[in-house]
């Protein structure tokens, strides 16, 4: 087993691979045309942003990202704000869409999407890979995780979470022994178990492994022969190392990157209309537990260039104004008011609205009196003067979208079947 730290970081000798091919289907009609990773997120982001912009202040200069469902929009986000990396550095940014390299098949699962890269991966013939779900929000050192995968030699480190034990439902959870190897590993249980002397908190998988590449690429090929698999990581390639190698929990607690302004170790799964409108909701406290303005540790994006706000008009009850929000370049606040609610960019609202818990994003229009509570407006939509949304349930579950929780999601076929002109 290797000894010591090495020198040179060993993230330098790394390659990320981002699974950014699922739907998200609970996002509803947020996913109807972008994947998961593609939307919008804390505005002016991408949620696939938080994974990649991980891996480049972890030191990892080389990464592929692999897209299958309604790719557009995530590769045109990709094209625009990822082709920094410069290959006469040894660096290199591929985006992989599902192309049937090696089978008439597109990606079965998230294995056989990095089983059809594979002479990508080798071309570029990194030592150790580390294979990144796209759709979650946090920030993350893994240099971290790579120190302890080769510290303890394992086959496989996996980033974990202690959660509500039966929020684990949704998650692959692992019992652990004292050294944190991992001696069980259950896919999605419906009855997760907890953790010993715990019983109400379980270890959930993050999506987060780390391997040896010519390891993954053995378990991979071996995978692929196998005519029962389904070519998941989770269901498959990790539980077969579990019980015939060596895998080892990754605490997320110990790699976390946290600003002095942040108290909580920071990670969301954003896969619901709720947690995604409560997630960015949450980016308008006055010290919100999520600092996107920390220096140390960019959220880099696709960064448009765009003028800067502007509010106008100052007569009484006429005056573009908000409080505890978030406001992106190129809106304009014409004569309406907000609270609490967060704009992506080249929004407009004219006077006498009113926008409160409100995530609106790029470039909508609320119109004049219009009213807006808990809602997520759809990129691009039109709110007609005088609509109000988030008041009367009964008419918005007619009319949009609505949650269990009562938040609204507004779409431009929403509107357009009001028949408005």
């Amino acid at each position: 087993m290797p000894e010591g730290r090495r020198i040179a970081p060993i993230s330098r000798d790394t390659m990320a691979f981002v699974l950014a091919g699922g739907r998200g289907s609970r996002l509803l009609e947020l996913t109807d045309r972008r994947a998961k990773p593609a939307v919008y997120f804390g505005g002016k982001s991408r949620i696939i942003d938080f994974a990649l912009s991980n891996a480049i202040n972890s030191g990892i200069r080389r990464i592929g990202v692999a897209t299958q469902y309604k790719a557009h929009s995530l590769i045109r986000h990709l094209q625009r704000g990822w082709n920094f990396l410069r290959p006469e550095r040894n660096e290199s940014f591929d985006i992989l869409p599902a192309s049937q390299l090696v089978s008439e098949e597109w990606y079965a699962g998230t294995a056989d999407a990095v089983y059809q890269n594979l002479g990508i991966i080798e071309d570029y013939a990194p030592h150790y890979i580390v294979i990144l779900a796209g759709d979650h929000v946090y920030k993350m050192d893994y240099e971290i995780m790579l120190q302890q995968h080769v510290d303890t030699g394992a086959d496989v480190t996996i980033g974990c979470l202690e959660v509500p034990r039966m929020e684990a439902v949704a998650f692959g959870v692992m019992h652990v022994d004292g050294d944190d190897r991992i001696t069980d590993f259950l896919e999605k249980p419906a009855d997760p178990p907890s953790i010993p002397g715990r019983p109400d908190t379980a270890l959930a998988s993050m999506g987060i492994y780390v391997f040896e590449t010519n390891f993954l690429m053995d378990q991979l090929r071996r995978d692929a022969a196998d005519p029962h698999s389904s070519r998941d990581f989770g269901k498959d390639i990790v539980p077969h190392i579990v019980k015939h190698g060596n895998a080892y929990a990754h605490y997320f607690s110990r790699s976390v990157v946290r600003s002095a302004a942040e108290s909580e170790v920071y990670w969301r799964d954003v896969g619901t209309a709720d947690a995604y409108w409560q997630a960015n909701i949450d980016l308008t406290d006055v010290v919100p537990p999520l600092d996107i303005y920390d220096r140390d540790w960019p959220i880099w994006t696709y960064a448009e260039i765009t003028p800067p706000a502007k509010f106008v008009h100052d007569e009484e009850g006429r005056r573009g104004q908000a409080f505890s929000s978030l406001i992106s370049g190129d809106c304009i606040i014409s004569g309406g008011t907000l609270r609490k609610s967060l704009l992506f960019t080249g929004v407009r609202q004219r006077s006498y609205s009113y926008l409160d818990h409100a995530v609106v994003l790029p470039y909508c229009h609320v119109g004049r009196g219009a009213r807006i509570h808990h809602a997520i407006i759809d990129r691009g939509v039109h709110i007609p003067d005088g609509l109000v949304i988030g008041e009367d349930p009964e008419l918005d579950a007619q009319r949009f979208r609505r949650t269990s929780n009562g938040v609204c999601l507004v779409t431009k076929e929403m509107i357009d079947r009001l028949n408005y002109r």
